[in-house]
């Protein structure tokens, strides 16, 4: 009896971890955190790229004005990409470009936009990557566009022609 009891065990524990395994490939694993839309502005202290002055984000951020805050670095390839998008959008009057550079050295952030041009209007230093995190930013690139001190749009990775029509609908 034992001896045909232990076929038909090992068979259902196995039909049981196929299943298992089974519906497991069925849940999607795709994470994305949730989108800070229509929240205000963090409220924080950063230090500005150029002086090395510290400021508050709400006397950077003016109400009655459209920002686009772009999150970047001299080492991420998508950046690079988006660049040209971003000078494209400098000459935006209605749209001005803030940047956030993020865990990056400042000789390499200067080096980068002496290549490519500066398209910011300001640009905040994150060396730590803390603020990009209060922003709710993952990852480089990201924009988030700015109208009276309220996010009202997220872009995750780079800008495209797609994203400037839509920005410039604002």
């Amino acid at each position: 009896m034992k001896n045909k009891l232990l076929p038909f065990s090992v068979a259902f524990i196995f039909i049981i971890i196929f299943i298992v395994f089974y519906k497991s490939l069925q849940d999607t694993n795709i994470y994305t955190p949730e989108s800070k839309i229509n929240y205000e502005v963090p409220s924080s202290v950063v230090e500005l790229f150029d002086t090395s002055k510290d400021v508050n984000t709400i006397e950077i951020f003016q109400p009655d004005k459209f920002y686009l805050l772009n999150i970047w670095s001299s080492w991420c390839v998508p950046c690079r990409k988006e660049h040209s998008i971003l000078m494209e959008l400098k000459n935006n009057d209605r749209l001005k470009v803030i940047g956030m550079n993020y865990k990056d050295t400042k000789d390499n952030a200067k080096n980068f936009l002496n290549e490519l041009g500066n398209p910011y209007d300001k640009i905040i230093f994150d060396s730590k990557g803390t603020n990009a995190i209060e922003w709710g930013a993952y990852g480089v690139p990201e924009s988030f566009l700015i109208n009276n001190n309220k996010i009202i749009k997220k872009y995750i990775g780079p800008l495209n022609k797609l994203s400037i029509e839509e920005i410039k609908l604002y």
